[in-house]
């Protein structure tokens, strides 16, 4: 009788997003023929005999590449834990886990601990607690998040981790694309999570397909003990809010179907954002002239959505921080082109400078 329906589809999740790093790696991942047929070779007397004769063999291969979990003892991130303990051992794959204490509750360190034994017992290797100091920046969800991948950030180059498991779910890209809508963001903030995000594509969502309710239940039929944080339960934070209040209130209203909906949205923003940034990589060296400044009569030419993504690259490229700089921002700097009525320098994040001059829009840090 084979696994739970709950843990067969997120063993399925994880094993193919492994497949996708050991390719990604140069280790093609091996069929189950091919794994037998070398351990009967390993056994063969032959083998052991070229030993004894200390004759040479070939050298072993690349070492297996190294996938972590990053865990907080949630049921997302613990169902994540268990099915890439599993699938590893099938596959050329080492795995280790990761699970961060951002200090901000009592008994968090003590949480932490008991979360890395728990992982230890499952098999991964590295395994390892990292306290964090949670700064003000954005508030406290937005801090919290940015000292959470600066760790994980710095124990992948630590370990040398090709890649790093995050337990977020459907549910979660949902709540993720109507906050971007609550914010008026632009296509891309709706585009919600990447499955592939990260420097060289280090984060992987393997659950991006599948709800909570599936991860809770493959925690359940496995006896995995599951931590809930108090935080996703409290209604100062706003995604808690949306949680357990709005996205109730939208299926009452709407009906079933609302996260689905919402998860299909976000992959078809996501397609859409791809290709306009595409198309405005390739806008960028004809809107500009022998020197590289760009120029408004070209600029105004684009459609607007490639337009303020071009001018959304160069002022990053002069030294704007990029979560620093918001659509509002870039809208400033577009009515340089669009509606020129000789108003002065817009002053963005990072001391950088916009200004339309001489038939040109000049983007210099101050």
């Amino acid at each position: 009788m084979g696994p739970h329906p709950a843990v067969a589809a997120i063993r399925l999740a994880v094993r193919r997003v492994l497949h996708d790093v050991l390719t990604e790696h140069g280790h093609p991942t091996p069929s189950r023929t091919d794994r037998v047929a070398r351990l009967r070779q390993a056994a063969t007397p032959a083998c052991a005999s070229a030993a004894s004769r200390n004759e040479r063999v070939p050298l072993p291969a690349a070492p297996a590449p190294l996938v972590l979990v990053a865990c907080s003892g949630g049921a997302d991130s613990m169902a994540l834990a268990s099915a890439l303990a599993f699938e590893a051992r099938k596959l050329s794959v080492r795995a280790g886990g990761v699970t961060v204490d951002h200090g901000l509750q009592d008994g968090s360190a003590l949480r932490a601990a008991e979360v890395a034994t728990r992982l230890t017992l499952m098999g991964l290797d590295p395994v390892e607690a990292i306290t964090v100091r949670v700064g003000r920046d954005g508030g406290p969800e937005a801090a919290a998040r940015d000292a959470r991948y600066a760790a994980l950030d710095e124990a992948a180059e630590r370990h040398g981790a090709a890649a790093v498991l995050l337990g977020h779910t459907r549910d979660d890209q949902a709540e993720t694309v109507l906050l971007g809508l609550a914010r008026g963001s632009g296509i891309r903030s709706l585009s919600g999570m990447a499955a592939v995000s990260g420097e060289y594509g280090r984060y992987r969502r393997p659950f991006l397909q599948l709800d909570r309710q599936t991860a809770r239940k493959a925690c359940m039929v496995q006896s995995l003990p599951v931590w809930d944080d108090p935080h996703n339960t409290d209604p100062a934070y706003t995604r808690s809010r949306l949680r357990h209040e709005g996205l109730p209130a939208l299926e009452k209203a709407l009906g079933k179907g609302v996260v689905e909906a919402l998860a299909r949205t976000a992959q078809l923003s996501r397609d859409d954002a791809d290709a306009l940034d595409t198309w405005a990589a390739d806008a960028d060296a004809s809107v500009r002239d022998e020197s590289g400044e760009l120029e408004c009569a070209k600029l105004y030419a684009l459609p607007p959505a490639v337009r303020r993504r071009v001018l959304r690259r160069a002022v990053i490229e002069a030294g704007a921080p990029a979560g620093s700089l918001f659509a509002r921002h870039v809208e400033e700097v577009d009515r340089l082109i669009t509606a020129w009525r000789g108003q002065g320098a817009i002053n963005l994040p990072g001391r950088v400078e916009a200004r339309r001059q001489s038939g040109r829009l000049v983007i210099r840090q101050g």
